[in-house]
């Protein structure tokens, strides 16, 4: 996140508008760099580490690993969610195996302070969906997606 707000102008990025998108483990990873971006985990290297990690917004597609695994109905314990934590759009089906509570949980978490989110859960798609075209409701996250980043004011130029 730091380098690429930090090569924003060289690459035609706003770097006010930088979110993170991750499917499964990387839904995981996604919400680990949404919720614990305050400190580098390394020491500083160059002028990129003194940019924000925060990423502006997030998209979790299937998350896993975000609840407890046998307390569904708590956050795994390294998501520190705050009223800082970016606004996230979720998505995942009810027949998944890794738990459409992943999702819940975290959007009910969000919403318990004040945080922006929009939430989709589909009756079938499974786990591994991602951005392939098929009949199936949960194909059309993309669409729900763009919709979510449009109304949320990310895809509209900034003065």
């Amino acid at each position: 996140m730091g380098l690429i707000r930090r090569r924003a102008a060289e690459w035609g990025v706003d770097p006010r508008r930088v979110g993170v998108l991750g499917f499964s483990a990387g839904g995981h990873l996604s919400a680990m760099l949404s919720t614990d971006y305050r400190q580098r985990t390394y020491p500083h290297v160059d002028a990129a580490d003194t940019e924000s990690c925060r990423p502006d917004f997030s998209v979790l597609i299937y998350p896993a690993y975000l609840i407890k695994e046998r307390e569904v109905t708590k956050l795994a314990p390294e998501l520190k969610i705050d009223a800082e934590t970016p606004p996230a759009f979720l998505s995942m089906a009810l027949d998944d195996p890794i738990r459409v509570e992943n999702a819940i949980g975290y959007a009910l978490a969000l919403k318990a302070v004040g945080v922006p989110a929009e939430l989709h859960v589909y009756p079938r798609g499974g786990h591994g969906y991602g951005l392939r075209a098929s009949a199936g409701p949960a194909a059309t996250w993309p669409k729900r997606a763009g919709e979510w980043l449009k109304s949320q004011g990310w895809l509209e130029p900034r003065p």
